[in-house]
C-alpha cells in the first residue's frame, strides 16, 4: 500500500488539533488557532462546551444505542421541545444534514401518494444550492462538480437560476411535489434570499398544492440570530431539514414536518439504525438548553452587527481584496476580489480560520458563543491577513 489509507477525496489543511478550547483550536506542536470556521458552522457551542461535555459524559456511562426498536426518552423529549420552538408537529432524528434532507424529499413524495397523486414526485432547487452527498441531494444540488462520474442523474429534480421566483413558477408542472431551498446559500457564497421571495414561494406552493421545504442545515440553530432563519421572514415550510448546529459536533440531523405533510410517513416506509440514538439526543438537548437560554439569540444578534461594522471597516480599507460583505448574525461571507483560496491561506497564516464557499467567498462561522475580544481579535487578524496580501500585490508590482 502507498499513500495514505484514507480516500483522497479531501484536500486538507497541514494541521493537526489536539484539543479545542471554546473559540480556539490547539494543533499538536500547541500553536493557537481562532476558529472562524466552527467545522463548517457545527461547533455551534464551540470547543469543549461544558453543558455539552457532562451531558455527553453523563449518557455515556449509561447507555449508547438501543436502535428505534425501542422508546428513547431523550429522542421524544428533543422531538417535543423541537415541536415546541417551530412550526412542525413531527420530527424525524437522523445522523447527518445530508440524511435529513433525504427524509425531507421522501416525505414530500410520499405526501402526495397517499393523498392518490403518485406522480407527483419533482423538486424544484435553486442554482448555486447545497443539500448534500448522496445521489439524491446531489442530484438536488445540480451542481456539475458533484455530479460528474457519479451516473444519471436522480430523476426529479428541476433547478431554476438563484432567487429567480419567476422561474420557478414556470416549472411547476403537473408533476411537480415541492419546492426545496436554503433561506441563507452557505457552500453557494452565504447568499440569504429575500423574505418577499420566500412569501412569493409560499403563495406558489398554497396556489398549486406543493411542499415547501427548507434546508436550515447550515443556516439553523441560531446561526442567524433566530432559531431558525426563515424565522425573520415569517414564512414558514411545511417540511425543514436541520442538523450541524443541533449537535453542536456530535453527527447528528433532523427532519422536521407539520402533521399534514408528514401524513404519508407511516410505520416501515422510512427507518434509520443510528439516527435518534441517546448520545445524540443528550447532546442536542443540551445544545438547546443553551441556545434557548433568554437573551441568547438577541446577543448572538448584537455580536453579529459587531463584526459585520468591523468587516465593512476592513472591506473599505482593502478593496483589493474584499468586495463586499455578506450574510446575517454569525453566518457572514467575504466576497473577495482575489481568488477565495489565496486569502483563506492568508488568514490561516495569521492563526485565523474559515471555509471556502462558491462565488469566491470565504465565510466566518465562528461559535455563538465567541466573545466580543474575540470577535476583535479576529478583525485584527483578517486586517493582517488583507494588508500582507495588498503589500504582497504592489511589490510584484514593483519589480
Amino acid at each position: 500500500m502507498s499513500g495514505s489509507a484514507l480516500y483522497e477525496t479531501f484536500t486538507r489543511a497541514p494541521l493537526a488539533f489536539d484539543h479545542g478550547e471554546g473559540t480556539w483550536l490547539v494543533t499538536d506542536k500547541g500553536e493557537r488557532y481562532l476558529d472562524f470556521a466552527g467545522g463548517i458552522a457545527v461547533n455551534s457551542l464551540g470547543h469543549g462546551h461544558p453543558h455539552l461535555v457532562a451531558a455527553l459524559s453523563e449518557q455515556a456511562t449509561k447507555l449508547w444505542h438501543v436502535s428505534n426498536l425501542y422508546e428513547i426518552p431523550g429522542q421524544s423529549r428533543l422531538g417535543e421541545r423541537l415541536v415546541d420552538a417551530t412550526f412542525a408537529d413531527k420530527v424525524f432524528f437522523t445522523n447527518s444534514g445530508a440524511e435529513a434532507l433525504e427524509c425531507a424529499i421522501k416525505t414530500a413524495r410520499r405526501y402526495h401518494f397517499a393523498k392518490g397523486h403518485p406522480e407527483r414526485f419533482r423538486i424544484i432547487t435553486f442554482e448555486g444550492a447545497f443539500h448534500g452527498r448522496t445521489l439524491a441531494t446531489i442530484a438536488a444540488g445540480g451542481q456539475y462538480k458533484y455530479l460528474e462520474g457519479f451516473g444519471p442523474k436522480v430523476e426529479g429534480f428541476d433547478q431554476v437560476g438563484f432567487d429567480d421566483i419567476d422561474a420557478a413558477e414556470k416549472a411547476i408542472t403537473p408533476e411537480t411535489a415541492a419546492i426545496l431551498i436554503e433561506p441563507v446559500q452557505g457552500e453557494g457564497g452565504i447568499r440569504p434570499v429575500s423574505a418577499q421571495s420566500l412569501k412569493r414561494l409560499r403563495q406558489l406552493c398554497e396556489q398549486h398544492g406543493l411542499l415547501l421545504i427548507y434546508d436550515e442545515v447550515q443556516c439553523g440553530i441560531g446561526r442567524t440570530g433566530k432559531l431558525f432563519a426563515h424565522e425573520w421572514s415569517g414564512v414558514t415550510p411545511d417540511i425543514m431539514a436541520i442538523a450541524k448546529g443541533i449537535g453542536g459536533g456530535f453527527p447528528m440531523g433532523a427532519c422536521l414536518a407539520t402533521d399534514e405533510a408528514a401524513i404519508g410517513m407511516t410505520a416501515g416506509v422510512h427507518g434509520t439504525t443510528f439516527g435518534g440514538n441517546p448520545l445524540a439526543m443528550a447532546v442536542g438537548n443540551a445544545v438547546l438548553d443553551v441556545v434557548l437560554e433568554d437573551g441568547f439569540l438577541e446577543d448572538v444578534q448584537r455580536k453579529a452587527l459587531l463584526i459585520k461594522q468591523g468587516l465593512a471597516s476592513v472591506a473599505d480599507e482593502f478593496p483589493e481584496v474584499i468586495e463586499e460583505i455578506r450574510g446575517t448574525g454569525l453566518m457572514l461571507g467575504l466576497k473577495c476580489a482575489m481568488p477565495n483560496t489565496k486569502v483563506n491561506l492568508a488568514l490561516r497564516d495569521h492563526h485565523l480560520l474559515a471555509v471556502p464557499a462558491g462565488d469566491n467567498v470565504i465565510r466566518l462561522l465562528p461559535p455563538l458563543t465567541v466573545t466580543d475580544a474575540e470577535i476583535h481579535d479576529a478583525l485584527d487578524r483578517i486586517r493582517a491577513g488583507a494588508k500582507g496580501l495588498v503589500e504582497a500585490i504592489a511589490s510584484a508590482a514593483a519589480k
